[in-house]
């Protein structure tokens, strides 16, 4: 699987493996990653894989949140990141 290179700027991509780091290569996918890249990682995962895996990560962005519900057909309350989003108290944003 070949993936953009901008996704993994932060680590080295030969030490990444596709089987041991997908709690971290799917999410990063979904939020910062190509359509070439999402279709890639849907088909070397699977759907009900990267369904698990986002449904379970700490953190995504609205965006890749509110994707996610279409494409899986899911509600926001099945995600663990807003479930954690609405325990952190905001600040006031004036």
């Amino acid at each position: 699987m070949e993936l953009s290179s901008h996704l993994f700027w932060d680590v080295d991509r030969k030490t990444v493996s596709y089987d041991q780091h997908k709690s971290f290569i799917i999410p990063r996918v979904f939020m910062k990653g190509t359509m070439d890249d999402f279709w890639a990682v849907v088909t070397y995962y699977g759907k009900e894989v990267c369904q698990e895996q986002l449904v379970n990560t700490r953190y995504l962005d609205n965006k890749t949140l509110s994707f996610c519900c279409v494409y899986f057909n899911l509600d926001q309350e099945q995600f663990r990141c807003f479930k954690e989003k609405q325990l952190t108290p905001q600040h006031w944003n004036y």
